[in-house]
Order: C-alpha cells, then sequence, then structure tokens
C-alpha cells in the first residue's frame, strides 16, 4: 500500500516534521530509584524511537504530589532534569522532535505513592475503582481529599515549573496531559468533579483549570510548541461527562485564544469507539492541528489523513515492539508483536530489546 499522506512532510506548531507518525506517550515504569529520575536504559529507549517525527514522551510528574505509578519520572528536581537531558541529546543527535507530557494524576494515585503518606487530591472526594501500583504492588485506590479553592493557584504554579524545567532538559516544547482520567480531566468531567466553587458547575467552570494550566504554560514556551491531550469519551478510571459534545467543543474553543500546536485526541480505547461523539466537529472548531490517536494501522491511517480527518496520528503499542516503526510501515514489513507482559516496570527485556528491520535482515 502506497503511504503517500503519512509519509508527507507537515507543519506542527512551528516545526517541520519530514512525516507524520508521532509516537505516544507510553508510561513504562523504568525509572531509576530512589527519585523517579531517567536513566542511561531510558536514554536507549528513546533513541531507538527516533525513527518517529516527533516522540512524546511518557507521562511525567510535575511534582512529588502529582505522582500516581511506581517507577514514573519526575521533572520536578535537578536529578531528573539531567536525566531527560540525556534523552533529548540522544533523540537530537538522530534527528528527531521530543515533547515532554507534563502529567498530574490528582485522585488516581495512593497515599504510599504521596510525600508524607497523605491522601491523593482530587476535584472532589470520589475515589476511582480499581487499583493503584506501587512499590508494594497493586492496593485499593483512596478517597481522594478534595482540593480547597485557594490551592488550586499551587497546582498551576507546578505546572508552570515543570514546563520551565522542561526547557532546561532540552525538550522542543511540552504537552499537557488532561486526559485519561488524571487530574485535569477529573476537573473536566461532572462525573468527577462535584465542586461548588468557581471550579465546578458550569462548562465555563469546569474548563477553568485547564485553561489556567495552558496559560501559565504558554507563559514559558511559545503557544506553537504547546499541545494538550484531550480523552473526550474515555472512560479509563472510572471517567465519564453527561455531554461530552458540549465541554470539549467548548474547551477548543477557548483554547484556540492561546495558538496551541495542537490537540492529541483518544478517539478510543482498545476497540471501544463511542460514535455518538463527533470528532471532526472537535476538529473543525480547534485552530491549531488534531493528532487522532486510537488503535491506527498504517491503512486506517492513511485513509484518516487522505479523508482530511487529522493532520498527524499517534502510534502507541506499535512503538514499543517496533522502534524502527515508520521504516517498517513504509516497506510494508511485518510488525513485531508488543508483549504485554513487559510493559510496566523491568529491564531492557520488552523494553530496548526489540529488533530493527535492519537487525532482522542482517545474515546470521
Amino acid at each position: 500500500m502506497s503511504y503517500d499522506h503519512l509519509f508527507s512532510e507537515a507543519k506542527l506548531g512551528d516545526l517541520t516534521l519530514p512525516h507524520r507518525i508521532i509516537m505516544a506517550p507510553l508510561t513504562r515504569s523504568r525509572s531509576a530509584q530512589p527519585g523517579d529520575v531517567p536513566q542511561d536504559l531510558n536514554v536507549t529507549y528513546y533513541q531507538q524511537r527516533s525513527t518517529a517525527a516527533l516522540i512524546i514522551s511518557e507521562a511525567t510528574q510535575i511534582s512529588p504530589q502529582g505522582k500516581g505509578y511506581a517507577y514514573t519520572p519526575g521533572i520536578h528536581s535537578n536529578e531528573q532534569i539531567q536525566g531527560w537531558k540525556k534523552i533529548t541529546d540522544a533523540v537530537h543527535q538522530r534527528g528527531s522532535k521530543i515533547f515532554l507530557q507534563l502529567w498530574h494524576v490528582g485522585r488516581v494515585s495512593h497515599s504510599s505513592l504521596q510525600p508524607d503518606g497523605v491522601l491523593p487530591v482530587a476535584p472532589s472526594a470520589i475515589a476511582p475503582e480499581g487499583q493503584a501500583f506501587t512499590e508494594e504492588g497493586f492496593k485499593d485506590f483512596e478517597i481522594p481529599r478534595a482540593l480547597e479553592t485557594n490551592e488550586i493557584s499551587g497546582i498551576v504554579e507546578q505546572y508552570k515549573i515543570a514546563a520551565i524545567n522542561a526547557k532546561t532538559a532540552g525538550f522542543d516544547g511540552v504537552e499537557v496531559h488532561a486526559a485519561n482520567g488524571y487530574l485535569l480531566d477529573q476537573f473536566l468531567k461532572d462525573g468527577t468533579n462535584k465542586r461548588t466553587d468557581e471550579y465546578g458547575g458550569s462548562l465555563e467552570n469546569r474548563v477553568r483549570l485547564t485553561i489556567e494550566v495552558i496559560k501559565a504554560v504558554s507563559e514559558v514556551w511559545s503557544g506553537d510548541r504547546v499541545g494538550i491531550r484531550l480523552s473526550p469519551t474515555g472512560t479509563f478510571n472510572s471517567m465519564s461527562d453527561s455531554d461530552p459534545q458540549s465541554l470539549f467543543n467548548h474547551l477548543v474553543e477557548k483554547l484556540n485564544a492561546f495558538n496551541l500546536a495542537y490537540i492529541h485526541v483518544v478517539e478510543r480505547f482498545g476497540d471501544v469507539n463511542d460514535e455518538s461523539f463527533d470528532f471532526a466537529l472537535l476538529r473543525q472548531r480547534f485552530n491549531g492541528a488534531y493528532i487522532a490517536n486510537g488503535g491506527y494501522t498504517g491503512e486506517s491511517a492513511e485513509k484518516s489523513l487522505g479523508d482530511n480527518q487529522s493532520d498527524f496520528i499517534a502510534f502507541g503499542t506499535p512503538f514499543i515492539s517496533n522502534p524502527d516503526l515508520p521504516l517498517r510501515l513504509k516497506k510494508g514489513a511485518k510488525l513485531n508483536d508488543a508483549d504485554p507482559n513487559t510493559f510496566y516496570g523491568g529491564n531492557e527485556e520488552g523494553y530496548t530489546d526489540y529488533p530493527s528491520l535492519e537487525q532482522e535482515l542482517r545474515p546470521a
């Protein structure tokens, strides 16, 4: 199959990318301990995948409070900044670009992961279903503590400092994680936001924190180096909203004021696709680029681009097992299958040991 659209040059913000294949953020839980510091193993992993036109880093906690999983990296200490600097240097040496995904998990955490063992924070004191991945194994989620109104400006400041640290670490831009049931998504959706102050109730109030975060981050980076990830229909981490179309149409219209590089939209999780949501309408409302995410293959990605339904396609799981995914797609080569047993935690197995096409074709 010909991939004329997928392999065409395109502008993303003020960057010119050689093709339209983006590496989606992928939590792999392999940071050095103690300190959640990116290490040499992570350098190898990202450098291998610098075949992507743009890499969006794994979700990275903006503060100790923002942590929700064992062994995930941060961007709030000097050691973490220096660890990430090795990664950005390695990616740039291979000619690719990399954005850092800024992450605060909110209620999707556990007191054992929090400083001084305090409860996780959230818009409202509602626990998600399921369990947290801690250093002692899986533990049931707890009822979080609802943030006081006067604490929210401090959360915004955490994002701003993290954006500054990302610049110091040599990233090309940042993506604000407002999807998948984490803190900003919790404020956006009425299934998790039951507040009665200026951050709850109306659409205007529920988008307020996300807009304040984007404003703060855009004071560090120009808007054309900032993106945001959204999951309008996502139910992961016990999420729901009574009218996601109105909510996200309103949000992206507000985001237009910041001239962002892109919205990165999770259109589905696995095989679940909510056809009641009009993603095309969301794209029409937004002035920047639209990165589509959600189980795309080379064929469906080419069709989406060709039908003008998206500007770029983010691939997740295929990049885990195919470090040279763009080359494999271009040549029509077979893709390696990813092993779910090695997705989270561990060492190089299932992380940096997947072969490239060149290695597979090399004579024994």
